[in-house]
């Protein structure tokens, strides 16, 4: 597959099953988003694997960290348990926020957005699927606390990684001109 059919025709997979990536997939995943742009080459972004049986342990943090969890009905309990366990790899983006002159801390967080799109676009083509995630559990600093990041650390999403499990949605046919202008913008 070329880098231009990659790039135009990848979709977010949900449903994502073994076998394991090998470690040569993996290999090439993180170098790609390692080429992300990167002002200043501050290298913000690292990422954490999870695994097997600690995507058990990535579930009850998961459930444990969100307030009041003991009062939470059983099926969210359920599915705040379960969330890990939706791929056989995911992979946690992590943008190590440092004050820079020049590069302000939305440089730095898009910088490691770039990474985990260059991640997506490199499973992408090499037939693996991938989902980044965010919501609650991104945002939490609970969490962040419990996956030992430091307070100058903020999650940019977490990249579910595995076999297709699905036949992919299609890719929406976009009408490039809704989306692209000429500046300045001439009033109708």
């Amino acid at each position: 597959m070329n880098a231009i059919q990659a790039l135009s025709k990848r979709v977010s997979v949900a449903q994502l099953t073994g076998p394991d990536l090998t470690p040569d997939e993996e290999e090439k995943l993180f170098l790609a988003a390692l080429r992300a742009p990167d002002h200043a080459w501050m290298r913000p972004s690292r990422y954490l694997t999870v695994r097997g049986d600690e995507r058990q342990q990535l579930g009850r943090l998961f459930l444990e960290s969100t307030d009041n969890w003991q009062t939470l009905a059983e099926d969210k309990q359920t599915k705040l348990l379960n969330m890990p366990m939706r791929a056989p790899l995911i992979v946690i983006a992590i943008c190590t926020v440092t004050d820079h002159p020049k590069v302000p801390r939305e440089e730095q967080l898009l910088s490691t957005g770039a990474g985990v799109q260059n991640m997506l676009n490199a499973a992408y083509a090499l037939d693996i699927g991938a989902i980044w995630r965010t919501g609650d559990v991104a945002y939490n600093r609970k969490i962040a606390a419990g996956l030992g990041l430091k307070d100058n650390e903020e999650i940019v999403g977490f990249v579910y990684l595995g076999r297709v499990n699905t036949t992919p949605k299609p890719v929406p046919e976009l009408a490039i001109s809704d989306f692209v202008q000429s500046w300045p913008i001439k009033s109708s």
